[in-house]
């Protein structure tokens, strides 16, 4: 038995399903403060990597909010897309591995912003997260409520936002700025 399906690292069956599409994957993995995407391609003497990029790059553009969310997410779809679409990726399928696929998942939100960015990539808009969940209005109204409600926990739930510089209602608008930040950049230059 193959020591990687034995640890349950590699489903073969799906892999040789996707391989057979001949398309380059976007592998999404999540751990909990980054979102790691790449674009990897088959080749015979093995897979490679055509692009990548991690959610802690975010900070390059600015990005003041944890790095492990829905936006971030996002953006990090957006950004291994620019990548990607530079050296003429212009579709792929989403691969990933042995995580369970469940509605409105980080993996979708990267395919998202994958898309958005100009890729392309099958993914039915009804698992993807909403914009307002993308842009982290459900996160600002949160902070809001518990902010007017209780200010010792509305300080500890989000003490590191806090401690970037980042005011937890301000999310949406920040989301936006740096969305905007990395359009202008890498997409248009």
């Amino acid at each position: 038995m193959l020591k990687r399906r034995r640890t349950q690292k590699t489903d073969y069956r799906k892999r040789l399903a996707m391989l057979k599409s001949r398309k380059v994957r976007l592998v999404v993995r999540k751990s909990l403060s980054n979102i790691h995407a790449q674009l990897i391609e088959y080749e015979q003497s093995g897979d490679r990597t055509v692009a990548e990029e991690v959610s802690k790059n975010l900070k390059k553009y600015g990005w003041k909010g944890h790095c492990g969310n829905i936006s971030a997410a996002y953006l990090t779809g957006m950004l291994v897309a620019a990548k990607g679409l530079k050296k003429d990726v212009k579709e792929a399928v989403l691969d990933l591995g042995l995580q369970t696929s469940t509605k409105q998942n980080v993996a979708y939100a990267v395919v998202r912003g994958a898309n958005d960015a100009g890729m392309s990539i099958p993914m039915d808009n009804k698992i993807a997260p909403g914009t307002e969940r993308i842009s982290g209005k459900h996160v600002a109204d949160f902070a809001a409520m518990l902010k007017s409600g209780n200010p010792e926990k509305y300080k500890k739930q989000f003490s590191g936002c806090l401690k970037s510089g980042l005011d937890p209602e301000d999310l949406p608008k920040h989301f936006e700025e740096v969305k905007n930040k990395i359009k202008h950049e890498l997409l248009k230059g």
